[in-house]
Formats: C-alpha cells, sequence, structure tokens
C-alpha cells in the first residue's frame, strides 16, 4: 500500500512539474515578471506538502510501527542489515530518484550540524536560511540560485525531529557535531530546487 500512495505522489508531483512554466530571472521572486504559470513558490509548497506527508506516513507508520511490535528496525546500514532505512535515507533516496527524472526538480536534506559532509548547506542562501528557520520554523525562507547558464528558485523548509528515532539517531551518532536535540526541534531543513525555464 505505501509503494501505491509513494508512486500516486510522485504521479502527481511530476504531472504538476510537467506543466509548469517559469521565465528566468536574476531577481528576487518577487520582482519577476508574472508569468502564465504557477508561480515557484506555490509549485514548492505543492512539493513540499508530498515530501512533508510522505515522509511523516513512512516515520510513523511503518518505521515506528513496526520496530514497536519488534518485526524490524531501521538502521542507517539497512542494505546491509537487511533492516529499514532510516526516515532521513528515506528523503535522500527518493529525492536521487526525481533528479533522475529529467525535470531538473531535487529536493535535499542540508542541516548545519550535518552527520554527513554531502548534508551542509551549498550555498549563502542555503546557510542564511538554515539560520532563519532555527529562530522562525513557520517561513520557508526563498530565492534565486545560478548554476552555470541555469537559474533555479530555491525554497529551504524546516525539517523538524517529528519521532524519538530521528532524536536518538542524530544524539547518538559517532559524526554527530550536535547531540542534544529533542522532539519537534529543527533539525535542518529541506531544499527544494526548481528550474527557471
Amino acid at each position: 500500500m505505501h509503494r501505491i500512495n509513494v508512486w500516486l505522489g510522485t504521479t502527481a508531483l511530476l504531472v504538476l512539474i510537467s506543466g509548469l512554466w517559469w521565465e528566468p530571472s536574476a531577481f528576487s521572486a518577487k520582482e519577476r515578471a508574472p508569468s502564465s504559470g504557477i508561480p515557484p513558490e506555490k509549485a514548492a509548497a505543492y512539493i513540499y506538502a508530498v515530501i512533508k506527508a510522505d515522509r511523516t506516513l513512512y516515520t510513523t507508520e511503518i518505521v515506528n510501527r513496526l520496530q514497536a511490535k519488534g518485526v524490524t528496525t531501521a538502521s542507517e546500514h539497512w542494505e546491509q542489515e537487511n533492516s529499514l532505512m532510516l526516515p532521513a535515507q528515506f528523503l535522500q533516496h527518493s529525492g536521487k530518484l526525481a533528479a533522475e527524472n529529467g525535470s531538473g526538480v531535487r529536493y535535499r536534506l542540508i542541516g548545519l550540524w550535518p552527520i554527513y559532509r554531502r548534508n551542509a548547506p551549498a550555498s549563502d542562501l542555503e546557510r542564511n536560511a538554515l539560520e532563519s528557520l532555527r529562530k522562525n520554523p513557520d517561513l520557508p525562507v526563498t530565492g534565486i540560485v545560478s548554476s552555470g547558464q541555469k537559474q533555479y528558485f530555491q525554497a529551504i523548509y524546516p525539517d523538524l525531529a517529528i519521532s524519538q528515532a530521528c532524536v536518538d539517531c542524530h544524539n547518538g551518532h559517532l559524526l554527530s557535531p550536535k547531540r542534544d536535540f529533542k522532539l519537534n526541534d529543527v533539525m535542518g531543513g529541506i531544499a527544494i530546487t526548481i528550474p527557471l525555464e
């Protein structure tokens, strides 16, 4: 059933993205000329809603429930241990699959205290967004970023510690630079990047 829900969510997301068109601009999202498509802020909000729902469902109804019943565990080394992937890994792997579809849409986890360097902020926008989200997690931080000749709209949403498994993993991991997370803390961010063309 979960695979069907993920497939439906991914299919709906791809249909939404394939019908969008935005005009490239070096200006902020508010200064861009209006286009006939869905504004990138709204598209990012739709994408975030799907990501958040899928991750919450996976965390609460699969990982937490199966661990509580003693059926299986979640592990960072899930492939070797024949266990469930951690919720953060679920998001990272689904982000890689989304990036492979050719739409140009990407999403990933980032943090000020990442366990692995690949999850560190990649730009000033991401770093500033993470600082801002620690103080005010109710508002995503958005902006325009460039890569070569291409411009992208980026929205960074808070990544909250929604389960004790998230807290325990980060607080207990040997490579973790921060070990005092609590439930519902802002652990980092979910960065969503959408091409502006």
